[in-house]
């Protein structure tokens, strides 16, 4: 039922000029299903305190709730038409009233922490495109018909809305801006082992794939109330710096069973690393930072080792955000590994002189769709001097592609080799003191592949090929002498 409905939401979508690209079609989606959910959310809540004998005050006010503009109901609870705006006058009610109205919540909350802030920062930070009031009317009926009051629904809701957010990301100049593969994702949270009670962050969360598996990983059937709430609202946290991945981010998380996602909108790399305190620290780290990109120069004093690359600045930002002994995997371009450059030496040092980085994970080239770069994967812990690191090339075989993605079983090797950091074909280890401590370089060179041919010299190339010039000319002789 939700695939039809998803599906029809596209096919809606298509057919408004103001919509052009799965961007667009995510954004849009977005917005609608958040309010969508906020309202079956206040019914719920609602439903609860009259349960407990409490009074329940709505956060959204009656004129600007779903019930209200978007679907009004009869008596019996069948969709009133005749009191459902179309047309202009409901693309005028959402430019000029929702939007507008809901903006204030940003400067009205208590806490950038409450839901109210976020859906202030949400409807500041995005608009409505729907050119045409009736393709929204359209939109809108089709999303109604979605339930998010019991976990299986919000479960199959967010599959659907991971493959939207992965389209999303093919379809952008680079899709692992917006989509980290989530076997990839999921490897990584085994790597880490996150433990209920423990905090995670990521300071680039985008679509907040890592912190969605992460909150998948350690949830179970068995928690207790108490555990429940500390990892519903005391255990993820992120921040995102772009206003459409801040929002899908926020979507995501709630798809996934999160009712009030820890998300900030904010560029990360305006915090001074070295200020952070002990109290802003976390257990552990996933991330997959942004790839090239600049931060200006004021943004790059916050570190002590400026880089006009995004990616080192992150990894200065993650390393400091961890406590002691705290655990990390990040992904980053393979380049960082050897690359000469003053920033890129100076990180190695301090990453291996501060950190024990034990596993680096090597992915082929097509891991990240759309992405045009080979990555690696950092998992290190905060604390401890590296005294060996341990390399896994990942091969799966095939040439990776949209039709070929990397899957769980690609990684399943690595996962289960990593807990006893064995040496096998793909696998093995490199001890700290046989690293040059002049360039730290940390280059994949595998010592278990087959040893490539040796070059031959000119001199016996040109031998070879008169050799069979000479050959070739008998043959043509004996040939002629045949006819």
């Amino acid at each position: 039922m939700f695939e039809n409905a998803f599906n029809n939401i596209d096919k809606v979508m298509r057919n408004d000029e103001g919509l052009a690209s799965e961007l667009d079609y995510a954004e849009q989606t977005s917005w609608l299903l958040f309010l969508k959910y906020l309202d079956d959310m206040e019914t719920e809540w609602a439903d609860e305190a009259a349960l407990e004998g409490r009074s329940y005050t709505p956060v959204l006010d009656a004129p600007y709730r779903w019930r209200a503009w978007a679907a009004p109901k009869k008596a019996d609870g069948t969709p009133d038409h005749h009191a459902a705006r179309t047309g202009e006058d409901l693309v005028d009610f959402v430019n000029n009233n929702l939007f507008a109205w809901l903006k204030q919540f940003r400067d009205s909350a208590d806490s950038a922490d409450t839901l109210e802030y976020k859906i202030g920062e949400i409807f500041s930070e995005i608009v409505n495109k729907f050119r045409s009031g009736y393709t929204l009317r359209d939109a809108i009926d089709i999303v109604d018909g979605l339930n998010f009051n019991s976990q299986r629904a919000k479960h199959e809701l967010s599959d659907l809305y991971e493959t939207r957010i992965k389209r999303m990301g093919n379809a952008g100049r680079n899709g692992g801006e917006y989509y980290t593969p989530r076997p990839l994702i999921r490897a990584m949270v085994r790597v880490v082992a996150p433990k209920l009670g423990e905090t995670i962050y990521d300071g680039a969360c985008g679509s907040c794939g890592f912190l969605c598996e992460a909150f998948e990983y350690l949830r179970r059937d068995d928690l207790s109330a108490s555990e429940w709430n500390r990892l519903q609202r005391r255990t993820l946290y992120g921040q995102e710096k772009k206003s459409l991945a801040y929002v899908i981010g926020v979507m995501n998380m709630i798809l996934h069973g999160i009712d009030t996602p820890n998300i900030r909108h904010t560029n990360t790399l305006t915090e001074d690393v070295m200020a952070i305190q002990h109290k802003d620290r976390h257990d552990i780290v996933l991330a997959n930072p942004p790839f090239g990109g600049g931060e200006r120069k004021e943004v790059q004093q916050n570190f002590p080792i400026k880089s006009g690359e995004t990616a080192y600045l992150f990894l200065q930002h993650f390393m400091r955000k961890l406590k002691a002994g705290g655990r990390g995997a990040v992904v980053i371009k393979n380049t960082f590994l050897s690359n000469t450059d003053h920033a890129s030496v100076a990180l190695r040092k301090e990453l291996l002189e501060t950190c024990n980085l034990h596993t680096v994970l090597d992915c082929p080239s097509g891991t990240f769709q759309g992405a045009g770069v080979k990555t690696v994967v950092l998992c290190f812990e905060k604390g401890a001097k590296t005294r060996k690191t341990w390399y896994y090339q990942l091969d799966p075989g095939r040439s990776l592609g949209k039709t070929n993605p990397l899957n769980d079983d690609d990684l399943a090797e690595f996962v289960k080799l990593q807990a006893t950091k064995a040496d096998s074909a793909q696998s093995w280890t490199v001890p700290a003191k046989d690293i040059d401590q002049t360039a730290w370089d940390l280059s994949v060179k595998n010592p278990n592949a087959p040893e490539a041919a040796p070059l031959r010299e000119p001199a016996q190339i040109i031998a070879d090929m008169l050799a069979r010039d000479a050959e070739t000319a008998k043959i043509l002789e004996e040939i002629r002498g045949m006819l």
